[in-house]
């Protein structure tokens, strides 16, 4: 686990998230990965709505649903200034 540890921690150095998917492990880049529509951050995070409210017997549904809310607001302020500066 270590060694995992190491290696994803090295992606995060090169500009790369790393996620587990139903796939496996994936290293995306991370400003491509933030081009996408918020839905689909959120759903390769497992972060998206349906998913956390299915873990609700977990007490960290709480925080994951906070921290999609906040994602998807800062998505939303990310692509309005975009739209403002025409990029």
């Amino acid at each position: 686990m270590e060694n995992l540890k190491e290696k994803i921690l090295k992606e995060y150095e090169k500009g790369n998230i790393v996620v587990n998917t139903c796939e496996g492990i994936e290293v995306m880049n991370l400003k491509t990965f933030l081009e996408q529509p918020v839905e689909g951050i959120l759903y390769d995070l497992n972060r998206d709505e349906i998913t956390i409210l299915t873990l609700m017997d977990d007490p960290k549904w709480i925080n994951d649903f906070a921290a999609c809310k906040v994602i998807q607001e800062l998505k939303r302020q990310i692509d309005e200034q975009k739209h403002k500066l025409k990029i």
